[in-house]
């Protein structure tokens, strides 16, 4: 059974009504998978032959470096889609590998199944663009931090775009594991860098709003690195 109400509020479907979501797919083939807590859900590297979509419980997904480690680039709740941006092109190949966090059931809409409501409804079209605009940009976020060698240098960085160049404060809406998971490392480490740059000056954190009160030495760190 699908919970149409919580599938109108995957990304892909907002705006749409439950009788209209449920009018979609009484036009389409489709499946619902289930999955147990640790069980594999793709791997990296698989063809995308569906547009997949949690509709109970939660994922992870996960890269795997040429050293063995594992980095996991972020956990996925339902009712969100999951490769969205890789349905399509010639490279359609699973990035990273998803794993279940929990027992999880997901719906599954083949490509060609799930090109016929997009052109049933201007909605959902305009939906999915965005939706895969939204990863484009995460993606590109994921990139930056990347390219920073050290912790100093991707905390700077995401201190910086979150407060933006108008303000020095913002609210933040992450926790420190949340953030250790963003960066690819410990959340030790992340507590470790946040306090030195507290105890520096740069800084300073009172509960969940963060302060910067060194602008330019947060964007030194970004030029010496």
């Amino acid at each position: 059974m699908i919970d149409y109400s919580l599938l109108s509020q995957c990304p892909v479907f907002r705006g749409i009504s439950e009788t209209e979501a449920k009018n979609l797919l009484g036009q389409i083939h489709f499946q619902i998978r289930k999955f147990k807590k640790d069980e594999v859900v793709v791997l990296a590297g698989d063809t995308v032959q569906d547009l997949l979509i949690i509709l109970s419980g939660s994922v992870r997904g996960e890269m795997i470096d040429y050293s063995g480690k594992t980095v996991k680039i972020e956990d996925i709740e339902a009712p969100k889609p999951l490769a969205a941006a890789f349905l399509f092109g010639k490279e359609n190949r699973y990035p990273v590998t998803v794993t279940a966090n929990k027992n999880s059931s997901i719906l599954a809409i083949p490509v060609p199944e799930f090109l016929k409501i997009l052109q049933m409804n201007t909605l959902l079209l305009r939906n999915y663009l965005h939706s895969i605009s939204s990863r484009a940009q995460f993606l590109s976020q994921k990139l930056n931090f990347l390219s920073f060698k050290t912790i100093r240098e991707k905390v700077a960085h995401f201190l910086l775009q979150q407060a933006g160049d108008r303000y020095h404060s913002f609210e933040l809406k992450n926790t420190q594991q949340q953030l250790a998971d963003l960066f690819g490392v410990t959340r030790p480490s992340l507590a470790r860098v946040l306090g030195d740059m507290q105890s520096d000056g740069f800084i300073k954190i009172e509960k969940k709003t963060v302060t910067l009160l060194d602008k330019n030495a947060l964007n030194k760190l970004l030029k010496n690195g």
